[in-house]
């Protein structure tokens, strides 16, 4: 079953957020990920904790885990840190 990563983000640094975005969506692709949406959080209903989303598509969540895992992510998580802050939720 399809599965959805998403991230929940402030912008810290815009240079590192970019480096970061464009490292991980190469891995995402190569995870058989995509990027379904992502953008300014508009609130319908309730309270935001950050300014923006992004929800990223894999085929199941065995993949999204092994990507999430998998060490060319997370040799980019020091990246994601000085460019955002976030909250990455699996469903």
């Amino acid at each position: 079953m399809t599965s959805l990563v998403i991230v929940d983000l402030t912008p810290l640094d815009k240079v590192q957020l970019a480096q970061y975005s464009e490292q991980a969506a190469v891995i995402v692709a190569e995870f058989g990920g995509q990027f379904i949406a992502k953008g300014e959080v508009e609130v319908l209903h309730g309270d935001a904790t950050h300014s923006k989303k992004a929800v990223i598509q894999f085929p199941d969540k065995v993949t999204a885990k092994s990507w999430y895992n998998s060490a060319a992510y997370q040799a980019i998580i020091p990246l994601r840190e000085q460019g955002m802050q976030s909250q990455f939720h699996l469903v």
